[in-house]
C-alpha cells in the first residue's frame, strides 16, 4: 500500500456544478450576436478550455470579431447567474470531509472565478492558498503545465499524484503529467453521456474513496 501523495481536483464541472451555468450564459451572449451554439457544441469544443481559448475558437469558426467587452461581459454575467444558482456537485461535501489525502485545486478558470466559486462553495477555508488556475503557467490544458506546476508547489511527485477531471482536455493534460487520472461525470453537464473507454469514470462522490484504494493497491502512483 502506497502512502497518499497527492489529489487535484479540476473546478468547473468536478467540485462545482458549474458548467451547464457557463454554458447557458454563452450560449445567450452569443445569440445577442447572432451566432448560434447548442449545449452540445459547448461540451464537445470547450469543455476545460480557457476562456481566450474559446473566444479565439469562436471567432475563428464562424469568421466574426466579438465585442471588446465579450470576455468581460461574460464573466460579470456567469459571476451574477453563480450568486443565484451555483452548486456543489452533489455528493463533494459528504466526500471532502472523509479525505484523507493532501488535495489541491488547479482550473482553467480565471483567479476571480475560482475564487468565487469557493467561496460561494463554502470552500475556500478548505483548500486555502492550495488554488491553481492557468494564469500561472504558459500553456493551458491540454498541455500538462497546470497539473505539473501545482504538483511541484505541493511538494508532490507527479507519479504520487491523482487528477480527477471532466473533461477531455483535462484528461490528455494529466496523462501527458504522468499522473493517474479519475474522469468524474456527475456534473449535470455530462448527464446522460457516455463514459469514455480509455480512463477510469465515476459520477458519485461515495465511489471515490474505493477508486483511490485501488490505485494505490494497484501501485499506479509508484
Amino acid at each position: 500500500m502506497l502512502e497518499p501523495g497527492l489529489i487535484i481536483f479540476d473546478c468547473d464541472g468536478v467540485i462545482a456544478d458549474s458548467e451547464i451555468l457557463s454554458a447557458e450564459v454563452l450560449i445567450d451572449q452569443l445569440a445577442a450576436l447572432e451566432i448560434g451554439l447548442t449545449a452540445e457544441d459547448v461540451r464537445r469544443d470547450f469543455l476545460g478550455r480557457s476562456f481566450p481559448t474559446v473566444a479565439a475558437t469562436i471567432r475563428e469558426r464562424f469568421g466574426r470579431p466579438l465585442p471588446d467587452d465579450f470576455e468581460a461581459a461574460y464573466r460579470r454575467r456567469l459571476l451574477d447567474r453563480f450568486e443565484h444558482d451555483l452548486r456543489p456537485t452533489p455528493g463533494l461535501a459528504a466526500m471532502l470531509d472523509r479525505l484523507q489525502w493532501p488535495a489541491c485545486v488547479a482550473t482553467s478558470s480565471s483567479p476571480e472565478r475560482v475564487g468565487r466559486t469557493l467561496d460561494l462553495l463554502d470552500l475556500a477555508r478548505r483548500f486555502g492558498p492550495h488554488v491553481f488556475t492557468a494564469s500561472q503557467v504558459a500553456r493551458g490544458k491540454p498541455a500538462p503545465d497546470l497539473f505539473l506546476f501545482a504538483a511541484a508547489r505541493m511538494g508532490v511527485a507527479p507519479a504520487r499524484t491523482v487528477v480527477v477531471e471532466d473533461s477531455p482536455p483535462g484528461i490528455a493534460a494529466a496523462e501527458a503529467a504522468g499522473m493517474a487520472v479519475l474522469h468524474y461525470r456527475g456534473g449535470a453537464h455530462l448527464k446522460g453521456t457516455a463514459a469514455p473507454a480509455s480512463v477510469r469514470s465515476f459520477d458519485n462522490w461515495a465511489e471515490f474513496p474505493q477508486l483511490l484504494k485501488d490505485i494505490q493497491q494497484g501501485a499506479a502512483l509508484s
